[in-house]
This record gives C-alpha cells, sequence and structure tokens, in this order.
C-alpha cells in the first residue's frame, strides 16, 4: 500500500471515529460537555508544544501545559471581563521567563523556552474559542463551530487531494517541500464548498457572501497556520508533534489550520453580527 493510500485511510478512519462524537457533543449536549473535549486537546495540545520548545524538562512541559489551560478555562469562564484578559498578558510571559531560571538547562536554549513560555499558551489556548463560538452563539453556536470545522477540513481534503492529482509547482519548500500551489488553491476551493454546504444546509442564517470571504480568508490563514507548524518542528528538529493519530502526528498536527480559522470566525462573529 502506498504511503499516499494509507494516509487517505487514516484520515477515513479518524472522520468515522470523530465526526459523530462530534456531532452529539454539539447537538445533544450542553456547552461544557464540548469544552471539556476542547479542554483536553488543549493540554495535549500543550504537551506537545512545549514537547518541542523544552524537550529535555518533563517539569517544564507540564507547566506549560498547566498554563495553556488556565489560558483556556480564563477564556471561557471570563472571556468578556477585560481585568481578566489583562491578568493573562501579564502572568503568562512572566511565567514564562520564571520558569528557565528556575530550571536552567542550556543556557543555549534559554531564549527559545522562554519565546515559547509566552507564546505557546496563547497559540494552543485559542483553541478555546470554537468552544465559546457554540456557547456565545445561541441556537447557530454549534453551526459556526461546524462552520470552522468545514474551513479547516474541507480544505485540508482540498489541498490533498489536488496536490496529490494536479501539485506541480512548489509553494514553500524551505519549509514544507510536499505543499504546492496547486494544492493550496485547492484547499481555498475546499473552504469555499464548506461555506456553500453551511448556507444551505445547516446555518442558513450565514449570508452566502459573508459565507465565501470568511471561508477565503480562514482557508488561507489555516494554510499559514500549518505551514507555521511546520516550521516549529523543522526549527526544533521535530517530525510530528505527537502520536495520538498513529502515523499521522499528535494533536496541533490535526489543529493547526483550526487553530487560524476558528480565530477568524470568532472574531468575525464577535465584532459583525
Amino acid at each position: 500500500m502506498t504511503e499516499a493510500n494509507k494516509n487517505l485511510i487514516i484520515r477515513l478512519t479518524t472522520a468515522v471515529v470523530f465526526v459523530p462524537l462530534l456531532f452529539v457533543l454539539l447537538y445533544m449536549m450542553p456547552p461544557i460537555a464540548f469544552y471539556g473535549l476542547v479542554a483536553v486537546a488543549t493540554v495535549i495540545g500543550g504537551l506537545e508544544f512545549f514537547g518541542m520548545t523544552h524537550p529535555d524538562d518533563k517539569l517544564a512541559r507540564a507547566i506549560g501545559a498547566a498554563t495553556c489551560l488556565g489560558v483556556s478555562l480564563t477564556l471561557y469562564l471570563y472571556g468578556t471581563d477585560a481585568r481578566a484578559l489583562l491578568a493573562l498578558v501579564v502572568l503568562v510571559p512572566m511565567i514564562a521567563i520564571l520558569v528557565p531560571l528556575w530550571r536552567l538547562g542550556d543556557i543555549a536554549t534559554a531564549g527559545l523556552r522562554v519565546a515559547g513560555g509566552g507564546f505557546g499558551p496563547f497559540y494552543v489556548g485559542a483553541l478555546t474559542l470554537l468552544a465559546l463560538l457554540q456557547k456565545e452563539r445561541g441556537p447557530d453556536g454549534p453551526g459556526y463551530v461546524l462552520l470552522t470545522l468545514m474551513f479547516a477540513w474541507m480544505g485540508d481534503t482540498g489541498g490533498y487531494f489536488a496536490g496529490r492529482f494536479l501539485g506541480k509547482h512548489k509553494l514553500y519548500p524551505a519549509v514544507s517541500p510536499k505543499k504546492t500551489i496547486e494544492g493550496a488553491i485547492g484547499g481555498l476551493l475546499g473552504s469555499a464548498f464548506g461555506a456553500v454546504c453551511a448556507h444551505f444546509i445547516y446555518l442558513r442564517s450565514l449570508d452566502l457572501v459573508h459565507g465565501l470571504v470568511l471561508a477565503v480568508i480562514s482557508g488561507a490563514l489555516g494554510q499559514l497556520g500549518d505551514l507555521g507548524e511546520s516550521l516549529l518542528k523543522r526549527s526544533t528538529g521535530v517530525k510530528d508533534s505527537g502520536q495520538i493519530v498513529p502515523g499521522h502526528g499528535g494533536i496541533l498536527d490535526r489543529v493547526d489550520a483550526l487553530l487560524m480559522a476558528g480565530t477568524v470566525v470568532y472574531l468575525y462573529t464577535r465584532f459583525m453580527l
């Protein structure tokens, strides 16, 4: 079996297992249930992120993951409280510099660890915006979460098939040698298809024009998010962020585009609706 066919089977298997659970959490359970899934993913993603920036310090990785969860809980419970958000902006960088002072290790990597500690909790914690979409948008909340997932997943699927069958021109070989310009275009078309499905099937309140604009912005930034995580992995000498799906990477490998798409959709609904 070729590597491409193996990847396709893994993608389909993951969808068969995960999608029904997702629908139950979004449409049949209270919002806190979906946030529970997000919180677990945030902790695992935090461990993966700090596993790249703090590979030789298990305690620092645990502190980093706990900080990610702290950011997530604060956003979910107090996201409209300016004082809570200000506390995050101040406290996270303080923790970031105090941990390497306490756990010095190799001083040549201290700058990376400080920077990672200040950036990582906000980066991974942005996954919480999906839970806030469900919580804050009322009856349309689950639809907006599903829309965001469609932007990322349909974009990934469109990019995969366009790149596999049409890809000839490299997109950014220094960071991701396999990605192509044709794949990137296919990804944008996949995200746009996700917006069309939302408008006509499960989120009729979403204007189609706004949906397509959201799709292009979310899809483009999602692809950049994918490249950004690849950059982080390459710079730290890591092939996959984790092994949640054997042979197919970790949580961050699965949500790198979603982190960007979720941020775009949340800000749009927060300030434009």
